[in-house]
C-alpha cells in the first residue's frame, strides 16, 4: 500500500493511499471511511479485492491522520479533495464504497463528479439532515453529538468531553472477534493525532446542506442498511432508496451499524458487476 501526500488547490495536504500504483487495468474503488477512522483501504476486503481485480484508492478526510483540517467543509467539498486525488493518480473512471458518514460522502462525491463514478455502493449511510424524523431511533450519545453539531462548531466541540458511548449490539461486538476486528486498529486517538477535528467536522457536516444534490446521481447505487441500527437507523436508508432514482435498497434483518459490514464482499462483488 504506498501512502501519498496530496496537495490541493487551497495548499492543505491529503493522506492518501494506493494499493495498486500504475495499475491502469485495475477497476479503481474509492474507500470512504467512517467517522472516526483513518482513510486506510479496508484490509478486511484486500483479498477479495486482489480477485476481483480492485486497486483501492482513499484518503483521510480533512482533520484524520495526515490531512490537514478544512473547517466547514461538507459532502461536496471533499467530493473536490477526491477529483485531486483522482487527477493526480490519472485515474478516469472509479467506483466508491462508503461506511456510515462516509457512505454520505460516497453519495455525495457521486452526485458531483457525474459520469466520473460507475457505481457507488454505501453501509449504513447517513440522509441529509432535512429528512422527517431524521433523529429517530437514534442512540443517546449519537444524539447529543450530533444537536450539538447542530448547534455550531464550538457547541460541538464542547460535546468531547461526553463520553459516547455507541451501544453496539450482540451482532457488532462479534465482527470485532473476526476480519472486521480490523476497524479497531484505524479508530479513535490513532485517527486524530492532532485533535478532534475530524470527528467534529465530519458531524458538523452531517447537519448542513451537503453543497450537491444526492437526487443527481447516476451512477448505480446500493444502500446497505442492518435493520438493528440505532447508530444510524435504517429509517435513513429508506430515506435515500426513495429519492435517489438508480438506487437499489438491502435492507439486513437483525444486522446493525458494524454487523452490517458482513455484506461489504459481496457489495465489492456487486459493484464488479456493475462496472466497465
Amino acid at each position: 500500500m504506498d501512502e501519498i501526500d496530496f496537495r490541493t488547490a487551497d495548499g492543505r495536504v491529503l493522506h492518501g493511499y494506493d494499493s495498486a500504483p500504475g495499475d491502469d487495468a485495475r477497476l479503481a474503488v474509492v474507500w470512504h471511511h467512517g467517522t472516526p477512522n483513518l482513510g486506510t483501504p479496508p484490509a478486511p476486503l484486500y483479498e477479495a479485492g486482489e480477485w476481483l481485480g480492485i486497486r483501492w484508492i482513499s484518503f483521510d478526510r480533512p482533520g484524520y491522520g495526515g490531512s490537514t483540517a478544512a473547517p466547514g467543509r461538507t459532502m461536496a467539498s471533499v467530493a473536490a479533495d477526491l477529483t485531486t486525488v483522482l487527477d493526480t493518480l490519472g485515474i478516469g473512471t472509479c467506483a466508491l464504497m462508503g461506511y456510515s458518514g462516509g457512505g454520505s460522502y460516497a453519495l455525495g462525491s457521486a452526485a458531483v463528479l457525474g459520469d466520473r463514478v460507475e457505481a457507488v455502493a454505501t453501509f449504513a449511510a447517513i440522509a441529509p439532515y432535512g429528512m422527517e424524523g431524521w433523529y429517530d431511533g437514534m442512540i443517546d450519545s449519537g444524539c447529543a453529538a450530533l444537536r450539538a453539531a447542530a448547534a455550531g462548531r464550538e457547541a460541538r466541540l464542547r460535546n468531547e468531553a461526553v463520553e459516547y458511548d455507541p451501544e453496539f449490539t450482540d451482532s457488532d461486538v462479534a465482527m470485532f472477534d473476526g476480519p472486521w476486528g480490523w476497524l479497531g486498529s484505524v479508530a479513535g486517538d490513532v485517527a486524530m493525532p492532532n485533535g478532534p477535528d475530524g470527528a467534529v467536522d465530519d458531524d458538523c457536516s452531517y447537519v448542513v446542506p451537503w453543497g450537491c444534490d444526492p437526487a443527481t446521481i447516476t451512477a448505480p447505487a446500493l444502500l446497505l442498511h442492518g435493520t438493528a441500527d440505532r447508530i444510524i437507523p435504517s429509517t435513513h436508508a429508506d430515506w435515500l432508496a426513495a429519492n435517489l432514482p438508480t438506487a437499489e435498497l438491502a435492507l439486513h434483518p437483525g444486522l446493525s451499524h458494524i454487523s452490517i459490514l458482513s455484506q461489504a464482499e459481496p457489495a465489492l462483488e456487486w459493484i464488479r458487476d456493475h462496472t466497465g
